[in-house]
């Protein structure tokens, strides 16, 4: 046998190249060296996506989980709530929960734990709802 192209060899490195450009489409839709999503929005695998322990949410508090764009909530003891971590005032990522509030710094607007209305503008939309589930101790957004 001779070292032509029509071997299997050439089949491997084929297969092996088409693979490795796979991986790098799928990697295309995140913008630049930080990993943030681009503008198109990416499905959650099966089953959705793990935030973390319920027990890192405080009662009457929450927790911003910005890599997700979503912010949890826990206003009465066992009752979990998630919203979008956007501000509907001009686009920026809240930034905390405190005393009741998911606070946005860009601004000052500031959403009740609770249901996510507007406590304090400039936002005059509350944040949009989003969906989690808890199960064996930990959130997942759904």
């Amino acid at each position: 046998m001779g070292n032509d192209d029509t071997g299997p060899e050439l089949t491997r490195r084929t297969a092996i190249a088409a693979a490795g450009a796979g991986l790098v489409a799928g990697c295309s839709t995140y913008g630049g060296s930080s990993g943030t999503p681009s503008s198109a929005p990416q499905a959650a695998p099966p089953g959705g996506t793990e935030l973390g322990a319920a027990s890192e949410i405080p009662v009457g508090g929450g927790k911003v989980f910005a890599d997700q764009q979503v912010v949890v909530t826990q206003p009465v003891a066992g009752t979990f709530a998630a919203f979008s971590a956007i501000c509907t005032h001009q686009g920026c990522t809240v930034g905390t929960v405190a005393n009741g509030t998911i606070d946005c710094p860009c601004h000052g607007s500031k959403f009740k734990v609770a249901d996510g209305s507007v406590a304090n503008g400039p936002a005059s939309k509350p944040l949009g709802k989003k969906a989690v589930t808890v199960a064996n101790g930990k959130i997942t957004l759904t």
